[in-house]
């Protein structure tokens, strides 16, 4: 059975990471699907940059079953495009819930022969976010443990001033 996980992934985040990893082992195939269309506005970083950075934050699990693309326009007609049967969403929190449960109505009255399964983020992830990351990255934030080793290093290049750790009793 094939599955997608649609996002942004501005940037990939290691609670990204996490659920497409444990989505990995529920399906034969997982497609991480970045959405093209329509950049979020704050968004940081292009399609083929955050293609990239999909690609390489999953590499230990592409040769598997996981293969990173992108698509644009309803993730239900990607969905079918792909011969995928399942959605893969990752919950936060609670706060996650209501947007992803109309989501998941309105992808059930398009396409009713695929399935959306939510897999809840694990603790340690559940209180990253993309815009979070975004964020803090650019006043300079410590993004290790949160990102990827070579997505903080993408955020490093573009916000000079998060230069990562800070000495003991410092503060930015």
């Amino acid at each position: 059975m094939v599955a997608i996980y649609p996002g942004s992934f501005d940037p990939i985040t290691l609670g990204h990471v996490d659920v497409a990893c444990r989505a990995a082992r529920l399906f034969d195939r997982l497609i991480v699907a970045v959405y093209a269309g329509g950049e979020k506005p704050g968004g940081l970083f292009s399609l083929a940059e955050r293609l990239a950075l999909a690609q390489e934050a999953l590499v230990p699990q592409a040769g598997r079953n996981i293969a990173v693309d992108s698509f644009s326009g309803l993730t239900v007609e990607y969905a079918r495009s792909v011969g995928a049967g399942t959605i893969v969403r990752g919950l936060r929190a609670v706060s996650d819930f209501e947007y992803e449960f109309k989501l998941a109505h309105m992808n059930d009255h398009l396409a009713p022969e695929i399935e959306v399964v939510c897999l809840v983020a694990s603790s340690r992830h559940s209180f990253i976010s993309s815009s979070l990351i975004r964020e803090v990255a650019a006043l300079g934030g410590n993004m290790d443990g949160l990102v990827p080793p070579h997505v903080g290093e993408a955020l490093r290049e573009r916000f000079p001033v998060c230069a990562g750790p800070l000495p003991a009793g410092s503060h930015r």
